[in-house]
């Protein structure tokens, strides 16, 4: 059998009814949004995020980043979800905007994608810090939406007590 036929054939028996659900207009988008106060400078906030040689010290979700931080690079993302699924991901970075936003993506599109932003908006009283991702593709439904919603709310409350109380 012809390995390059088959593949060929493989990709039109999927393409065709991932094409007509994708019509149909069953590409699911969902997002998730959480925001929390923090009493620190934007670059304080910054720092610590950015820093992810650290992360296994106080992220109990993103419990290790592996990578460049470099708008294009591909780092290693690991995560535990609170419902002890573990979760490896190699997104690409998409945007670093020093003191403001870090963001990194990736999936198949069509399928599944993400787009993972941190965001840090100056305040009077230090910063909100915004957690955020996007979802798209036909696989959204599917997805543990309120697991990773509850990660992301784990994440924030130990950031804010590592800049706040721990002073790191």
């Amino acid at each position: 059998m012809n390995t390059k036929n088959t593949n060929r054939r493989v990709r039109k028996m999927l393409g065709l009814p991932l094409a007509f659900l994708s019509a149909l207009g069953v590409n699911a988008c969902k997002s998730i949004h959480t925001e929390l106060p923090i009493s620190a400078p934007p670059e304080e906030v910054w720092r610590v995020i950015t820093d992810t040689e650290r992360y296994p010290e106080w992220n109990p979700y993103h419990v290790q980043v592996r990578g460049q931080l470099r708008e294009g690079e591909t780092i290693q993302v690991e995560i535990e979800k609170p419902n002890g699924n573990h979760v490896s991901l190699e997104p690409e970075v998409l945007r670093v905007r020093e003191n403001q936003e870090l963001t990194w993506g990736g999936g198949i599109t069509g399928l599944f994608t993400g787009e993972h932003v941190f965001e840090i908006l100056p305040r009077e009283d230090g910063v909100l810090f915004v957690h955020r991702e996007e979802f798209r593709g036909l696989f959204v439904p599917f997805a543990e939406l309120d697991t990773i919603e509850e990660g992301y709310h784990l994440m924030n409350q130990a950031l804010k007590r590592r800049i706040e109380q721990d002073g790191n």
